[in-house]
């Protein structure tokens, strides 16, 4: 993925963040409401500054490991119709990212180097999905999707979330379809449906009429892409060869073509 479609994807988040009355049972496309602190020692402490360069007096820090963390804005902030007149060296050029950012309780906040955090999905990330109890597959199997698209979304805004790494993807995917997926063979993306996109996703949810058949779980996902409605049905079923029971991606069907 080129730079200007990162930032593209980064630049519709923050417009669409910017508007009043999302709805919660969407997924926006475009991030967490949640932030954590990542790639500080155990003994050390992010510093939050009184503005976004490191030049700017320290006000506030947040431990190694904090979580729980409000993203209020970040720049640099390009209005869209500038962006689409830019190079791509200018936006090699851009200054690095720094976030405002706040605890839970409200009580502290500052400026930080984006690269300092990631998504914090509490228990709902890709790592707990596996612990959700296996008397309800469907359940996990919508949760798992779930995870995939936020996953997926940060990608898109450029973030390295680990999902186009084998590990990443074998948490999704069916064992043999990860080389698949990291390939980029389909030559759309297998998650969205297109080679770009901007809009949003609304919740995984279970197909209505049948949702479970002989083991196979069908999870729906409806999207709206450059103003055009589609659909992407999910199946899934365990992987025998996975360490745990939680149900895997083997298909996505998408309007006139499937993954794999």
């Amino acid at each position: 993925m080129t730079l200007k479609n990162r930032m593209a994807g980064m630049i519709a988040g923050l417009a669409l963040a910017a508007s009043a009355g999302a709805a919660v049972a969407e997924i926006d496309g475009y991030g967490p409401d949640n932030w954590r602190v990542v790639g500080v020692a155990r003994d050390d402490v992010l510093n939050a500054r009184m503005g976004p360069d490191s030049r700017y007096p320290v006000i506030e820090s947040f431990r190694h490991d904090e979580g729980g963390l409000e993203q209020i804005t970040c720049v640099p902030f390009i209005p869209p119709a500038h962006f689409l007149r830019m190079s791509e060296a200018e936006l090699d050029a851009l200054p690095p990212r720094w976030c405002l950012m706040r605890d839970r309780t409200l009580a502290r906040a500052g400026w930080v180097n984006a690269g300092y955090l990631e998504p914090d999905y509490g228990p709902a990330d890709a790592e707990s999905v596996a612990s959700i109890p296996g008397d309800d597959p469907v359940a996990a199997a919508e949760e798992l999707v779930r995870a995939l698209y936020e996953m997926r979304s940060n990608e898109y805004r450029g973030m390295t979330t680990g999902l186009y790494t084998p590990a990443g993807a074998r948490r999704f995917f069916h064992a043999d379809l990860v080389d698949r997926f990291l390939s980029g063979a389909a030559g759309a993306d297998p998650v969205y449906g297109a080679q770009d996109f901007e809009g949003h996703c609304e919740a995984p949810r279970r197909h209505p009429d049948q949702p479970m058949l002989r083991g196979m779980i069908t999870v729906i996902v409806d999207c709206t892409n450059f103003g055009q409605r589609q659909r992407a049905e999910y199946n899934l079923r365990v992987d025998p060869v996975a360490p745990d029971s939680t149900p895997r991606i083997f298909r996505i069907s998408h309007d006139g073509w499937e993954f794999p």
